[in-house]
């Protein structure tokens, strides 16, 4: 099933082309929050063994428009992590000290430990998405190249974030990242129910408006974006988002998915640590008699 949401490396996309919408896994909300379940249940379990096993990273990326449902995701998904293993990043617009830095320094601070989940709501990849769509942000980066070649610029940063990706694979982190592929017209219903909604009028911006009019740049960036940092160990899923419900199981699948695919174990205990456990165990039962 998720071979179909998945960008393959290098290949031409057209975002048109992926549904914003699929069939749903659900057959009625009961049933939903059934499946649901069932998926954290699974995702807490094997959050335990990750974290004891202690190979291995978790890092989940997501990016979307406005609306698209990233916060509830991680919300509901990731419900029944221990929040001790669970480490959540929202990044907005960069500080002036992170900005004397190179574009990944300021994410690459809050990347998982071993045997953690690491999320990153908004990413590194703001820096070839929302700078592509406004590359006037690129003056307050100090760079050295020439701005007068843009394409070049994202050429360049494409290869830094593989490179950067593919080293944190080969020391443990597996790393997930989540297109959450929203319609326009599901975008504009959403902002609307939180205009209309008092209980959600904070959520709203004008800045929402002002960005959805560059719909059309954005959806270039991404297409331009997806196939050329999606790899086989480091891949994009396009998630069909109209339907918060079905994406957050569709995502809820893949992350249980990989985790199930790592093999984790529990440590082998060896003979001597056996015995200690033995003998502290003669000792609890000997309280009892005392």
């Amino acid at each position: 099933m998720h071979n179909k949401f998945r960008v393959k490396e290098g290949d031409k996309i057209k975002l048109k082309q992926w549904a914003t919408k699929v069939k749903a896994l659900y057959e009625s909300k009961d049933h939903y929050h059934e499946l649901l379940q069932k998926q954290v249940e699974d995702m807490s379990e094997l959050q335990n063994k990750l974290y004891a096993d202690n190979r291995y990273a978790l890092l989940l990326v997501f990016q979307a428009m406005d609306a698209a449902g990233k916060d509830g995701v991680i919300k509901h998904v990731m419900s029944g992590v221990n929040p001790q293993g669970c480490q959540v990043f929202s990044f907005k617009h960069p500080s002036a000290e992170e900005l004397d830095h190179d574009f990944l320094w300021r994410t690459t601070r809050s990347l998982p430990e071993r045997g953690r989940i690491g999320i990153f709501n908004r990413s590194y990849y703001e820096e070839v998405l929302i700078v592509r769509v406004h590359p006037e942000l690129l003056q307050a980066q100090g760079l050295l190249n020439d701005l007068h070649d843009l394409d070049d610029v994202w050429q360049q940063r494409y290869r830094s974030i593989n490179g950067l990706e593919s080293h944190l694979h080969r020391n443990g982190t597996r790393t997930i990242k989540f297109f959450l592929h929203l319609s326009q017209a599901e975008q504009r219903k959403r902002f609307l129910s939180r205009i209309e909604r008092a209980e959600k009028n904070w959520k709203f911006s004008l800045d929402d408006i002002h960005e959805r009019g560059y719909w059309k740049q954005y959806m270039h960036a991404y297409e331009a974006c997806l196939p050329a940092t999606s790899t086989d160990d480091c891949p994009w899923y396009v998630i069909p988002a109209d339907d918060k419900e079905n994406a957050r199981l569709i995502i809820a699948d893949i992350i249980v998915d990989t985790l199930r695919k790592l093999d984790l174990q529990y440590p082998v205990l060896d003979a001597k640590r056996k015995k200690d456990l033995g003998a502290a165990k003669r000792m609890l039962l000997a309280e009892d008699k005392s």
